[in-house]
């Protein structure tokens, strides 16, 4: 099972466009269809809502694949050399 990690510059980020950004779909509309059939998963509840809202914390499992959200600007995901510029 796959574990992709996005780093994300905002409050939070809409479901669809996270499946995106990961590359799990090839577009936001795509991403929309995908949750509308169902199989998504939020913190492993099953999540229906195309835009709902992701925050940093919080992971996301479709099919196989689980992605992990984490703030841009948190250690673990500044590039060497950048922390703290």
């Amino acid at each position: 099972m796959p574990d992709i990690k996005v780093a994300i510059h905002t409050e939070f980020i809409e479901l669809n466009q996270l499946l995106k950004l990961a590359g799990v779909v090839d577009s936001g509309g795509a991403g929309k269809a995908l949750v509308a059939a169902g199989g998504i998963r939020v913190n492993n509840k099953e999540e229906l809502r195309k835009t709902a809202k992701i925050r940093p914390g919080q992971r996301v499992q479709a099919g196989d694949v689980r992605i992990r959200v984490v703030a841009a600007g948190s250690v673990a995901s500044a590039p060497a050399g950048r922390q703290g510029a």
